[in-house]
């Protein structure tokens, strides 16, 4: 908890950036690319070197940084089908380890790729069996073979066959990233107008928009303000909480401004750690509030300690309609908790000890 308030982190990642794990030649640019990225944005002291990010991180030291380095209770793990990789980036080995190790703290997104056809169908299925998944995670980009290739949340061959197979299997989310393009590839597929008509043919699945703020700004804001079974996660935005305050402001401000308090009903916290280290992103967010000149000029609904208490957990259960609170009591006294009794551990204290752990 942090300021008494309870924290779910809607995704974060055991990334295997090792050579090894390299599929084809678009592995290494997507290293640079996140990398990149993430150097760019950490907090000052919070900066990974490129030997401890760019390697097979374990899920035990990914959920170290989340609950023994943060004020994290709950976090969210994405399996991830980005086949430029050969386990897909963040594996569903990893997944099935955490879920068996931390059942209460973990919760799983199973991951495929569309573009796949009747194979992501079939593993689709086969994770479901295997995890018992919440949400299903997508990427708008195939990297199988030797182009990459798009697709859409509205095409009825690709995209509407699994959403009905997700739903038909109890997913209640489907999370798909967009707005930052993953490298030299076209933008059409990173929009987020194709999630309209997804909305309106399957209302009873949740579509997550993950890094939802960091682009095509004003169009996801309508989409909260239009589709009750649209959200947003902050992962990556909310990086920008602690080392660029002004382009969060403008972020959050542009998100909730159509849809006011309803907007604010389904923004959900997420990190991405262990890509970025949540403390700081915490730390930030629990300041954070609209100035009141804003609030005056643009008719915005402030940010209060309410509110930070449905972005950092209340509205993930409104999503998914999981009993959050059982998860809560049942964490109290596990190992985590006994280890936070001594105060949060340093950063980066819990991992793999490789090259320099800050710059």
């Amino acid at each position: 908890m942090i300021d008494g308030l309870p924290v779910i982190d809607a995704v974060i990642h055991a990334y295997n950036m090792d050579p090894a794990n390299f599929a084809n030649r678009f592995a290494a640019p997507l290293c640079d690319l996140v990398y990149g990225s993430v150097a760019a944005t950490a907090s000052a002291g919070y900066a990974p070197t490129r030997a401890q990010f760019c390697r097979d991180w374990s899920i035990e030291e990914t959920a170290d940084q989340v609950f023994l380095e943060s004020d994290t209770d709950l976090a969210v793990y994405h399996v991830l089908p980005i086949f430029s990789f050969r386990d897909g980036l963040c594996s569903l080995d990893k997944a099935l380890e955490a879920q068996r190790r931390w059942p209460n703290r973990i919760i799983s997104y199973c991951g495929v790729d569309p573009m796949m056809g009747q194979a992501a169908l079939d593993e689709l299925e086969r994770q479901c069996e295997l995890l018992k998944p919440i949400g299903l995670k997508l990427y708008p980009n195939s990297w199988v073979g030797s182009d990459i290739r798009g697709w859409k949340m509205d095409d009825p061959e690709i995209a509407f066959p699994l959403f009905a197979r997700a739903q038909k299997l109890g997913i209640k989310v489907v999370a798909v990233h967009k707005a930052l393009p993953l490298g030299p590839v076209e933008m059409e597929h990173y929009k987020v107008n194709d999630i309209d008509r997804a909305c309106m043919t399957f209302p009873d699945l949740n579509f997550e928009i993950v890094h939802g703020g960091m682009a095509f700004l004003e169009e996801t804001a309508w989409q909260l303000a239009r589709f009750p079974n649209v959200y947003v996660n902050l992962e990556i935005t909310s990086a920008l909480a602690a080392s660029r305050p002004g382009a969060f402001l403008h972020a959050m401000a542009a998100l909730v401004g159509p849809g006011g308090d309803h907007a604010l009903d389904r923004i959900v916290w997420g990190t991405g750690a262990m890509a970025h280290h949540p403390q700081p992103l915490l730390e930030a967010f629990s300041r954070f509030a609209f100035p009141n000149e804003l609030i005056e000029r643009v008719g915005l609904t402030q940010i209060t300690r309410e509110t930070r208490r449905k972005i950092l957990f209340d509205n993930y259960a409104r999503m998914t309609g999981l009993d959050l609170h059982k998860r809560l009591v049942a964490i109290a006294h596990d190992d985590f908790a006994a280890a936070r009794k001594a105060g949060r551990s340093v950063a980066f204290s819990t991992a793999r000890k490789i090259g320099d752990a800050r710059h």
